[in-house]
């Protein structure tokens, strides 16, 4: 069993709230636009980090990320990027990624929209965390707290904050 907090576009951002979750497991997925190498790194203090880089980061976050993460933990193969579209609207570049690691699991960035559904087309589950950072239009700063065991999600939870 595995917990892991899932959270996108920090825009450089990181405060007490977002490290307490951090320490509470197991795992961190991050979907680009980290912002900074020092957010990465004050996550990667907390727990293990699987993250991808983002239309924002530059050179040192690219340098220790990819575009596209594909791995699996649990019995579920994911798939992490920060620019892929959603269910059923993907990029075409992602429509191949899908193809080539069929995932259970898929979590993107970029749009700082909460949205959690699934793609019952392709049979996984689709996940954006929304933005936990303070650099966007969103009123709401949002990421996902999830627990994983031997092929399933056992739990889902949202946490906000407001700006």
């Amino acid at each position: 069993m595995k917990k892991i907090l899932v959270l996108s576009d920090t825009h450089g951002y990181i405060d007490d709230a977002i490290k307490t979750h951090a320490r509470s497991v197991d795992e961190i997925w991050h979907a680009g636009d980290i912002g900074s190498v020092e957010v990465l790194q004050q996550l990667q203090a907390c727990a293990p980090v699987k993250a991808v880089s983002g239309n924002i980061d530059g050179h040192g976050i690219c340098l220790q990320t990819q575009e596209v993460l594909a791995f699996e933990t649990e019995q579920i193969r994911v798939l992490l990027t920060h620019i892929g579209g959603y269910p059923p609207n993907y990029t075409s570049d992602f429509v191949k990624e899908i193809a080539k690691h069929r995932p259970n699991i898929i979590v993107t960035g970029h749009s700082h929209i909460l949205k959690v559904m699934p793609d019952k087309n392709r049979d996984l589950l689709y996940i954006n965390p929304g933005a936990i950072g303070n650099s966007g239009f969103h009123n709401v700063r949002t990421m996902i707290l999830l627990t994983l065991d031997a092929g399933r999600v056992l739990d889902m939870r949202v946490v906000e904050y407001d700006r």
